[in-house]
């Protein structure tokens, strides 16, 4: 067994820019940081033959980055037709409203702040532009407007944060909650056993070739982080900071602002199902 065979959801090797699917083909921004890995994975999809395409978290706001991402479909035969948003952080969504201009498509989002048009996006709706077929998946809990995209003909599934090539996200407290992100993980499982869904094409990181292992990975990381925060509060560790820096010390402290907001969101879970007083 290679290494990367033995880390959560089987990380595909290789360089992260290019075709991932039959119908999907990333364009790395060049955002690299602690909290966005390589940077973010802004998606083209598309049906094969057809001159239309979809693109997903057009990223930062990055003239180059935008124009190489419309010079990318261009190459392949085809024109950018829509833009849609996995959520609303300024990695993924920033530079929707210059890529609109850029393309004259319209941005198409569950917050009504980030649509550019009078389409919005909800769980259940049905994207068939250029013929493909994208179905949108409602996952609320990293932020409440987080969305994922079931791509079934290639039988995978764009997540943007809600799960990550690499690591484990954050519950972006007070907008992220912990219950329904522990939801939208289950929902997200339930693709992996009743819909086929088999490949994860992430936010940020790499592609997953093991989608049901990465999801499994997450609700279990997620269940033992609640058991030692809850440790960590019976053992009189009350302010989230406190609790941070004891769970999460073996992390990167540049991250610990990060990881407070999702100890927040568990501190929160934890009192409103009776685990731990309440303030």
């Amino acid at each position: 067994m290679t290494e990367a065979a033995a880390l959560p959801g089987q990380p595909r090797g290789g360089v992260l820019s290019g075709p991932a699917t039959t119908r999907a083909v990333n364009v790395l921004a060049p955002n690299a940081s602690a909290m966005t890995l390589d940077g973010t994975n802004t998606w083209i999809v598309s049906e094969p033959g057809s001159g239309l395409a979809i693109v997903i978290d057009p990223g930062p706001l990055d003239d180059a980055h935008l124009q190489h991402v419309i010079a990318t479909a261009e190459k392949a035969g085809q024109r950018v037709a829509l833009t849609l948003l996995t959520h609303g952080h300024p990695d993924h969504a920033e530079g929707a409203a210059r890529f609109a201009e850029l393309t004259g498509t319209k941005v198409r989002a569950l917050d009504p702040a980030l649509r550019l048009g009078d389409e919005g996006l909800g769980a259940g709706d049905v994207i068939t532009t250029g013929g493909i077929e994208l179905r949108v998946v409602g996952t609320p809990g990293h932020t409440a407007d987080s969305l994922c995209f079931h791509l079934p003909a290639d039988q995978a599934v764009l997540t943007g944060d809600t799960v990550l090539g690499r690591g484990t996200t954050l519950v972006a407290h007070p907008d992220g909650r912990l219950g329904d992100y522990l939801d939208s993980l289950r929902h997200l499982r339930s693709l992996t056993v009743d819909d086929g869904v088999h490949t994860v094409l992430p936010g940020h990181g790499p592609v997953l070739e093991d989608a049901q292992g990465a999801v499994e990975f997450y609700l279990a990381h997620r269940a033992n982080r609640l058991a030692q925060i809850e440790t960590a509060v019976e053992n009189g560790y009350a302010a989230p900071s406190d609790v941070v820096a004891h769970v999460y010390a073996d992390v990167d402290r540049s991250l610990w602002p990060a990881a407070e907001l999702s100890v927040r969101a568990q501190l929160d879970y934890l009192r409103e199902h009776g685990l731990i007083p309440g303030l």
